[in-house]
Order: C-alpha cells, then sequence, then structure tokens
C-alpha cells in the first residue's frame, strides 16, 4: 500500500470514549470527498464503506490505481449525483487506508500498533466519523447511506444522532449480525490466525506477513457475497484452461483459479490485523442489544425519513432481515420505505450494476431534495 500520503487526513483532538473502556485522542481519520458543498450546506452525502471498502468510493483510488468501490452509484450524472450533491467518505478506524488503524504508528514506541489497537465497535466507527460533520461545518447531512457493514453505520448513525440527517438508505444490512455471519467472521479470523507470518499480529517490520491466511479468510467471505446461480452462470463446472483433470491439488476449475485470484489481490491492498478488528466490529453490531430488546426505541427520536433496501438472492443478509429494521421503524413512528430488488448478483449487488437499484437510489433521492 504505497502513495499513502496521498490521503487526505483529519486529525481528531478530542477524546474518544470507545466501547472497550478505552479513549482515544489525537488520532487520524482519513476521508475523501466528492463534489461540491453547497452555500446552505445541506447537500451533504455520508457514505459508509463495507468491510473491505475505504475512503475511495468513485473515480480511481489513488492507492490500488483501481476504480472506487461505488463508482457504478456514484458520480457526475448518476444514481447519486456529484454535480449535485457533496459526498463525504472516511475510511473507518480499524482500517489501513489512512485512519487510526491496527497498522498505525504508536507515538510513544514508534512501532506499529499491531494488536494492540484496542477493540472497536460500529459505535466507535460512526462516533469517529462524526467529527467530520464539525470540521465541514454541517449542521444537517442530506444523506446517510453505505450497504452491508456501510448500512450498519448508517443504522447507528440515526440511532445516536437522530436529528443530523434528513434522510437515510441503509442497503443489504442487519440491525444484529446473525450466528451465521459471526461464523463465517470467525472462519477468516481464525485463517489469518493460522498462518505462522501472524506472529500474534506483530508482523510488520519482518520480512513476511500472513498473506495466505488474508488471502483464505477472503475467499471465505467472497462466496458468501455471491449467489449460488449467479456462481453457476459464470462458472458452473467448466475447467481452467485445460480440456480434462489435472489429477492434482492445482486449480483445475476455473472458480478455483477465480477464487485464489481474488485472494491474492486482496492481501495487496488490504491488512491482516485490520480483517480481525473489523470483522470483529461486526460482530458485536447489535442494536437490539443496545435498545434493551426494542429495536423500535433506536429511531424513536428521528425525523429521519428512511429507504431500505434489500436483494432478493442476498443470503448474507437476507431480505427477512432488513424487513426486521423496516418493521421497527414503523412502530417507531418513522417515515420509511422499503424496496426488495430483484438481482441474482447475491450480497454485492449494492457494489454492481443492477439498474433497478441504481435507480431506486436515483428517484429517492431526487424526490427528497
Amino acid at each position: 500500500m504505497n502513495n499513502i500520503e496521498k490521503v487526505k487526513t483529519l486529525i481528531i483532538d478530542e477524546p474518544l470514549k470507545l466501547d472497550c473502556g478505552q479513549t482515544i485522542s489525537n488520532f487520524p481519520l482519513a476521508y475523501e470527498t466528492y463534489g461540491t458543498l453547497n452555500e446552505k450546506k445541506d447537500n451533504a452525502i455520508l457514505v459508509f464503506h463495507a468491510l473491505s471498502g475505504d475512503q475511495f468510493v468513485t473515480g480511481t483510488n489513488p492507492i490500488t490505481n483501481k476504480s472506487g468501490w461505488w463508482s457504478y452509484l456514484v458520480g457526475p450524472g448518476k444514481a447519486i449525483d456529484t454535480n449535485k450533491f457533496f459526498i463525504i467518505c472516511a475510511n473507518v478506524i480499524g482500517g489501513c487506508m489512512g485512519s487510526y488503524g491496527p497498522s498505525s504508528i504508536d507515538q510513544k514506541t514508534n512501532k506499529t500498533i499491531g494488536t494492540n489497537f484496542p477493540v472497536i465497535t460500529i459505535n466507535d466507527m460512526v462516533n469517529a466519523q462524526y467529527n467530520l460533520l464539525n470540521f465541514f461545518k454541517i449542521d444537517k447531512l442530506f444523506s446517510v447511506t453505505g450497504g452491508s457493514m456501510g448500512g450498519m453505520q448508517a443504522l447507528q448513525f440515526v440511532a445516536n444522532f437522530p436529528d443530523k440527517t434528513k434522510t437515510a438508505i441503509p442497503i443489504a444490512c442487519t440491525a444484529s449480525h446473525s450466528a451465521q455471519n459471526i461464523a463465517l467472521n470467525e472462519l477468516g479470523r481464525q485463517a489469518i490466525m493460522a498462518d505462522k507470518n501472524w506472529n500474534n499480529g506483530n508482523y510488520f517490520n519482518t520480512e513476511s506477513s500472513p498473506n495466505n491466511g488474508l488471502a483464505v479468510a477472503r475467499m471465505a467471505a467472497h462466496i458468501t457475497y455471491l449467489s449460488k446461480k449467479s456462481l453457476e452462470d459464470k462458472f458452473g463446472r467448466k475447467l481452467q484452461e485445460r480440456d480434462s483433470l489435472k489429477f492434482s491439488f492445482d486449480a483445475d476449475f476455473q472458480i478455483e483459479s477465480y477464487l485464489r485470484h481474488q485472494g491474492n489481490a486482496f492481501v495487496d491492498r488490504f491488512d491482516a490485523n485490520s480483517y480481525l478488528y473489523i470483522t470483529r466490529a461486526m460482530d458485536y453490531f447489535d442494536l437490539i442489544k443496545q435498545y434493551k430488546g426494542n429495536l423500535s426505541n433506536a429511531f424513536k427520536n428521528s425525523k429521519t425519513k428512511f429507504f431500505i433496501i434489500s436483494f432478493t438472492s442476498d443470503w448474507l443478509y437476507p431480505t427477512l432481515e432488513n424487513k426486521e429494521v423496516v418493521i421497527a421503524l414503523n412502530a417507531a413512528g418513522a417515515n420509511v420505505g422499503f424496496i426488495e430488488i430483484n438481482s441474482d448478483k447475491g450480497h454485492d449487488s449494492f457494489l454492481l450494476d443492477v439498474p433497478d437499484f441504481l435507480s431506486s437510489v436515483r428517484n429517492f433521492l431526487e424526490a427528497n431534495y
């Protein structure tokens, strides 16, 4: 991850009390913006990224030189139109793209923090990002949005700051991580920690990193982002550049080669310790428990207008879990709309060119701006 100096960084002076009991201060929050903040400062949209995302929403990521993760949705003339809206996105604390995380340097020891970094929560991430409103002198956002972990952050933001955004668009998310998702995340964490190069998180400044473990974690997770139909349509049982089985443990099938490529590409841009911390934050997420078993209480003081979006083939955060949020919002008397988008692309639908999804977001924003 070279060119990290290209990252915009805000130093948060205010002490932030974390859910784990520790307090952090004078820490960096890396962010990026797109579009222009208008004179009234009422056109700002705070975008929250998902597990493997970062602050580079659209355009070209200056670190990886790849397209931003939401380039289909965000940009000039697109559904989230940067000619009209001012987009802000921060790298979450715990991340590895410039924000305070396990790959940051401890100013006291001048060494990488590693697993001495405190365990964080979605709540901590959101409270850190709230400082961006003060920095840009924005009294009220036009919208908050994000998919997957980004959607969790959007829900947490409205719960924490009920009068600070006009609208909210949580996408393909949940109000609490299911046992299945905790299990899948634990599989990834164990893959990383079983890599001998992990070295209890102290692999910085050594010759080796736990790339094999991180690649396996990414491969396992990537399967959950797709659907059975999308895998069948794209790969089926097609062999990789040969006409017959090789009778070995090389990548005989195209799907094997694809997953290995996904894993190897991921280690070039992501930190293994960050993966541990961020997945842990997702597992700890439970708005229902935060509000003593009543999810509707999380939104009872909010005048925010919600638009919840789910996808038919998403088995990671299925429509049922999204509807539980809708039911809680209705019980709280909130203004809420809901749509289930028909897509065979699985959980990753929110990142892909799914026309009904893109038009739904555009229509909602235009109707409320």
